[in-house]
């Protein structure tokens, strides 16, 4: 029979004292200790196969979900938390927002992701170093403390560039479109994620006499109230950037109207010239002139008059 061996991107058994790596091939979820901490990558092949011997149905169908959008919700002594973080991937839009999804009990969290998540590796390198938190709670609002920071400061480059934009539209300097379609793609995609997320930790943050102390609870509510504001400035970024494109569009079609009605005044003038010199372009009999050979100046001359005096009729007018 082949023998299971788990590959996991960090697992520790995270004691009062100190922080053990663990070295079993096949470990189970909890410890008797203080608490463990598996991170699996969802598309390792044992990861799956040791959540769905090792989790309740429900929590192991989500944990290995391809889609998913944060939530946070008890079942029966757990918790689902699924989690959103800016993208920070080589090659990769921050506001391509990642997933981690985690099953928290009171002794054990299991966590996966897809693409590296780097608040999580944050967390794993204290653990490396003996500096974990010392519980289930204090872990999750640290992660969570550490995912709106890194959310926030992206959410801050986005409304600086959004100040460039709009200070570049007030000099009367040409604003890039194409930077404007891109940061309004990504004030759209990163709010879609955001907002549910401060639906969760809303709901979080309202869990008490369970794994959370005051002052982590106090934590988890500062974390939310961060996502509101969050929300708040991706809200008036977006419609920032909608006014900029309201006046790119303004712009653009008075540039339009203005071309139009100077090629309308331009046809006007050369309307009756046109007229007038087709007349005297046929060729029949009678046509005075012909015999004449100062007749094609005076022709010219009066052409030249009359588009002058119309000229100065649309002036007049102030259609010009």
């Amino acid at each position: 029979m082949k023998k299971h061996i788990l590959k996991p991107l960090a697992a520790f058994d995270i004691l009062p004292d100190s922080v053990r790596p663990i070295t079993d091939d096949w470990p189970t979820v909890s410890t008797n200790v203080g608490y463990r901490w598996l991170h699996l990558k969802r598309s390792e092949p044992s990861a799956e196969a040791w959540i769905k011997s090792n989790l309740p149905t429900i929590a192991g169908r989500t944990l290995l979900q391809a889609e998913t959008r944060p939530r946070c919700d008890r079942l029966d002594d757990g918790l689902l938390l699924n989690l959103r973080a800016v993208n920070l991937n080589p090659k990769s839009a921050p506001e391509d927002m990642v997933s981690l999804r985690m099953w928290v009990t009171k002794d054990g969290i299991i966590s996966t992701r897809g693409r590296k998540v780097y608040a999580a590796d944050a967390l794993k390198e204290a653990a490396i170093a003996g500096n974990a938190p010392s519980t289930v709670g204090a872990f999750i609002a640290d992660l969570i403390h550490n995912l709106t920071d890194r959310i926030e400061k992206i959410s801050i480059e986005l409304e600086d560039r959004t100040d460039d934009l709009e200070e570049h539209m007030l000099e009367g300097a040409k604003v890039d479109t194409a930077e404007l379609a891109d940061l309004r793609q990504g004030v759209l995609r990163m709010r879609r994620f955001i907002n549910p997320q401060r639906e969760a930790l809303s709901n979080l943050a309202t869990i008490k006499d369970w794994i959370f102390s005051k002052g982590e609870i106090a934590s988890l509510r500062e974390s939310s109230n961060r996502t509101r504001r969050i929300i708040e400035e991706l809200d008036a970024a977006k419609e920032r950037l909608a006014s900029v494109q309201d006046k790119l569009d303004a712009d653009h079609a008075n540039a339009i109207g203005r071309n139009s009605y100077l090629l309308s005044i331009i046809a006007a003038i050369f309307l009756p010239l046109t007229f007038f010199t087709g007349l005297f372009g046929v060729n029949v009999g009678g046509m005075p002139g012909l015999d004449s050979p100062s007749a094609f100046w005076i022709l010219t001359a009066i052409s030249i008059i009359g588009g002058i005096v119309l000229y100065l009729v649309f002036k007049l007018a102030k259609w010009l």
